[in-house]
């Protein structure tokens, strides 16, 4: 960042007083320019036996599959973000249960949150950011041509869990450094 929002002048990277960070401040207005990170939102939705996958048609992992999820937009919650996505990339109208894991990834400074839904109708296509959807029973899995590490972590959970009915919120923590996922096996409070 070298201009600020707010006036248009330069800006340099300094500990603002009372803070603990260096952030970008304006040099004129004092204006901080936090960067959060950003909050991806989805749904793993199932119709009987089968989840719901995508084939992505844009970058990064085009050609690979995924749940249907994105960037949330401002004004929306992540639970009309994650029905928004699915509609966006799956053409699907979904029914919310409940959040299924809560992933931060550390290294691109991003929270992904996957609902557990339904597919009441099996009823779906392919919108603009995808080739192809498809319902897949979990022994057709194309577990090797899943786009992103967290997307299997949240099928493995789902199929682990659904032999027990029972569908804890799932925690992952991934980070670069270690390259290994820590799940929390205790339920969020």
């Amino acid at each position: 960042m070298n201009f600020c929002c707010q006036c248009g002048s330069k800006v340099c990277i300094k500990v603002p007083d009372g803070d603990n960070l260096p952030r970008h401040v304006c040099v004129n207005c004092n204006y901080i320019h936090y960067q959060n990170p950003k909050v991806v939102a989805g749904c793993l939705a199932s119709y009987e036996d089968k989840v719901l996958l995508c084939k992505r048609a844009i970058e990064p992992q085009r050609g690979l599959w995924t749940l249907p999820a994105g960037f949330m937009e401002n004004g929306e919650s992540t639970r009309q973000a994650a029905l928004r996505e699915t509609q966006e990339e799956a053409c699907a109208e979904v029914e919310i249960h409940d959040l299924y894991t809560l992933t931060s990834i550390k290294h691109i400074s991003q929270i992904q949150m996957i609902y557990r839904a339904t597919l009441n109708h099996p009823i779906y296509g392919a919108g603009e950011e995808t080739l192809e959807t498809r319902l897949f029973a979990e022994q057709d899995i194309p577990w090797q041509q899943l786009a992103f590490q967290t997307i299997e972590q949240a099928l493995k959970f789902f199929f682990e869990d659904r032999k027990t009915g029972d569908y804890p919120i799932r925690h992952v923590d991934l980070d670069r450094s270690t390259s290994q996922r820590t799940h929390l096996n205790n339920k969020l409070k």
